[in-house]
């Protein structure tokens, strides 16, 4: 490979180091300080209650929070949230995210849909597009952590999470099966790739606790989750237990009312 230049407009190399060039920058109307993605190789193991959870964590904390939905064809963030309005335009030039009842600012494309049951039947390079607009042309303000839920695998979206957002580094979402380590890798190589330090990993669903003698079962086959970290060089973990009062919360638009220390250790590192 050629010496690098630093100047990634002409740059062939799909693993170089240098990516600034790609970062989109931001508008004058916002300040978002760090950028978290959170991201796995696979769909369906949590990412977007991962992402609620950090979100209202950190803003429990008394930062400012937010949260950019960036799987734009399954889109599940305000209805966690249960915010039914949306998005409102600011003049010609900004779109005003909508905000959770405890003041998380979100943005996602449900908020700009007439009806959120619209399927987003677009390709790639739209989609993509419209992920960069909604760190562009949002008027986020001052936002001390953003969080980025994005959709799974290593496509067109998050590629361009990872080369147009300024991430601070990623949380790996995933779950208690054996196909895991190849799973985690796959999204591990890629912020390799990209330069972008790998914070934590989490297990969704890593358990069931017996409401009455309080035994761990586990569901979905043993946890593997230390040794998959130990394989990544992945120094912070957390289990995320099966616990019907999730998805019931979730259901109703109040995640914000969840309890537990599951994810205390993850918000640690991402301080």
């Amino acid at each position: 490979m050629s010496e690098c230049n630093h100047d990634c407009s002409s740059c062939s190399s799909s693993t170089c180091k240098d990516k600034k060039s790609f970062i989109e920058k931001q508008n004058e109307m916002s300040n978002v300080k760090k950028v978290i993605g959170i991201v796995s190789g696979k769909g369906g193991v949590g990412k977007s209650l991962v992402t609620s959870m950090l979100a209202t964590l950190t803003n429990r904390k008394g930062y400012k929070t937010a949260i950019l939905d960036a799987d734009i064809t399954g889109p599940s963030i305000p209805k966690v949230f249960g915010i039914k309005d949306k998005a409102e335009i600011a003049g010609e030039k900004f779109i005003l995210p909508q905000k959770s009842k405890n003041g998380i600012e979100i943005m996602s494309i449900n908020l700009l849909l007439e009806n959120e049951n619209d399927p987003v039947v677009w390709r790639g390079p739209i989609i993509a597009g419209t992920v960069k607009q909604f760190w562009t042309d949002v008027a986020w303000g001052d936002v001390d952590y953003m969080f980025v839920d994005m959709p799974p695998g290593t496509g067109d979206v998050p590629l361009t999470v990872f080369q147009s957002l300024p991430l601070s580094g990623i949380i790996v979402v995933t779950s208690p099966q054996e196909l895991v380590s190849m799973i985690v890798g796959k999204a591990v190589k890629m912020a390799d790739m990209m330069a972008v330090p790998v914070l934590g990993l989490v297990e969704n669903m890593s358990y069931y606790e017996c409401p009455t003698c309080k035994e761990k079962i586990n569901m979905f086959g043993k946890s593997n989750i230390e040794l998959t970290a130990m394989e990544y060089d992945i120094d912070t973990i957390a289990k995320l237990p099966i616990n019907p009062e999730f998805a019931s919360l979730c259901d109703a638009g109040n995640i914000e009312d969840f309890s537990g220390d599951f994810l205390d250790n993850i918000v640690e590192k991402i301080l």
